[in-house]
């Protein structure tokens, strides 16, 4: 398959409720949608970068500078034979992750709709259900957090996850635990923490959580392999992970005893595919997080 045409969209959606984290509050959502054509059939791949570089240093801008200049020009001189072959062809250009997930997963869509067939299956899957948990930011005050995960435990959730910071952690958790007793809960920091925390972070194993992610800086494993030794709890790394080399060098570390796929972070599907497998053979669980897409 040649891929014929390229096409980039900015759009801006409004958020149903604010959502917010250690780095900031959040409305909408502004972001490019990637559109590929090959043989009468179209794809598409959300790209999960934002208009600011306080998550990760892509941004919109960025990233259509480097799908217009470098990775769509890369792309359409393809003959394809397997989505997979897409990521090794774009390997010439360092990093840029984002850009690269949205060009990439776009094909996977296109590909699924030409052979038929569901993308999960496609991508290996077997399963037409899966549980799924919520994430819950920082709100204004206890109650209305207790409430906000009393509406989603509700509406059928199965894990819940709540976004930490300094100041605004040990004494949340406690309420929730005490709200909720046994409900799968885990804690989310987006790198708000340093090892000067270690003791503020410890206090976090009392309440059995699932695990507690990315506390340390977003581009850190080594400091995360020395607070994971503190800490009976999992850590999760997320930001820290954006390739299956990371993830390896993470795990050979001892860094964390979980890893966030977000195939938007990693380089795509194919790309999640290899963190997927290598954490299956060291027996390490993940799970897919989202990015607040569309």
């Amino acid at each position: 398959m040649r891929i014929e045409r390229v096409e980039v969209r900015e759009l801006s959606l409004p958020l149903v409720h604010p959502f917010e984290t250690s780095f900031g509050r959040t409305t909408g959502k502004e972001f490019l949608l990637v559109t590929v054509h090959a043989d009468g059939l179209v794809g598409y791949g959300e790209c999960v970068a934002d208009r600011d570089p306080f998550y990760l240093p892509e941004t919109n801008g960025t990233v259509w500078h480097v799908l217009e200049d470098f990775l769509v020009p890369l792309l359409l001189r393809l003959d394809l034979h397997h989505p997979r072959e897409v990521l090794p062809a774009l390997a010439r250009v360092r990093g840029h992750e984002m850009a690269k997930a949205a060009l990439e997963m776009a094909v996977w869509e296109l590909w699924a709709r030409r052979d038929g067939v569901p993308l999960g299956r496609l991508l290996g899957g077997g399963k037409t259900q899966v549980e799924a948990g919520v994430s819950v930011g920082l709100q204004e005050d206890e109650a209305t957090l207790l409430g906000k995960v009393e509406r989603e435990v509700a509406a059928g959730y199965r894990r819940i996850k709540v976004k930490i910071k300094p100041g605004r952690d040990v004494g949340l958790v406690r309420a929730l635990r005490e709200r909720f007793g046994g409900v799968p809960l885990m804690v989310d920091a987006n790198s708000a923490y340093t090892l000067d925390d270690i003791g503020r972070l410890r206090e976090l194993d009392a309440f059995s959580l699932m695990m507690i992610e990315q506390p340390l800086a977003w581009d850190d494993v080594v400091d995360h392999a020395a607070l994971q030794r503190e800490l009976r709890t999992p850590l999760c790394l997320d930001e820290s992970v954006r390739s299956a080399d990371d993830a390896r060098h993470a795990l050979d570390l001892g860094a964390c005893g979980v890893i966030n796929i977000k195939a938007g972070r990693v380089g795509g599907l194919a790309a999640s595919l290899a963190i997927h497998d290598l954490c299956r053979a060291r027996g390490v669980p993940v799970w897919c997080g989202g990015m607040l897409e569309t």
